[in-house]
């Protein structure tokens, strides 16, 4: 497995001490493997949007944590790739991987078609979300908006913007004070939100 440049300089590792940094480097190599050959709907090659979220924790959200960061990094692989729970746990260990698990949809851990009763249980599995959990989602989300008007797919923008008006817009106002990075999320995201809003209308 080898290391890309844009995840090692987003990730900013060589600058943590040991054994942080060495998770990095597993870290970077683990999502180079996974998110290897999967395009967003948009045409692009997958690890750009992880580097991406990375890039909005550290660069506009103001996390330094490494763990957190690693979690951006990883926050879609096993909706990506369910079978890759063993490779996480046993580089990154049980507790991440729990985490990840945490943040990823039930059908896809399991493997089958999106059910219609799925949306609501995914609704409830997000409203669990610990701060930090909470924190990777938003920030995914920012990036998601920022880059919808580049997806064909009509119907996938509008679930899209029905769950961010549904569930992540009012828990990042709930979750405002909790701590700094989550009050610039809730910040940022309902300021996208209404540029994006403010260009659909102009269109």
């Amino acid at each position: 497995m080898t290391n890309t440049p844009a995840t090692t300089d987003e990730l900013g590792f060589e600058d943590w001490p040991e054994p942080e940094r060495e998770q990095g480097r597993h870290a970077t190599a683990l999502a180079t493997a996974i998110y290897a050959g999967h395009v967003r709907d948009q045409g692009t090659p997958y690890i750009n949007h992880p580097v991406r979220v990375v890039t909005i924790l550290r660069n506009e959200l103001g996390v330094t944590d490494p763990d957190l960061l690693i979690l951006g990094l990883l926050h879609d692989a096993l909706e990506i790739s369910p079978s890759a729970e063993p490779l996480i746990e046993s580089g990154l260990g049980r507790a991440f991987a729990q985490r990840l698990r945490s943040m990823t949809p039930d059908h896809r851990l399991e493997r089958r078609p999106k059910q219609p009763q799925d949306a609501d249980a995914w609704h409830s599995k997000i409203l669990a979300l610990g701060p930090d959990e909470l924190l990777v989602r938003l920030a995914d989300r920012i990036d998601n908006l920022r880059d919808l008007r580049h997806s064909p797919d009509p119907a996938r923008r509008a679930r899209f913007l029905d769950s961010l008006t549904r569930t992540y817009l009012p828990l990042a106002a709930e979750s405002r004070d909790v701590s700094a990075p989550l009050r610039a999320a809730w910040e940022l995201l309902t300021t996208e939100h209404q540029r994006h809003a403010e260009a659909e209308a102009a269109t």
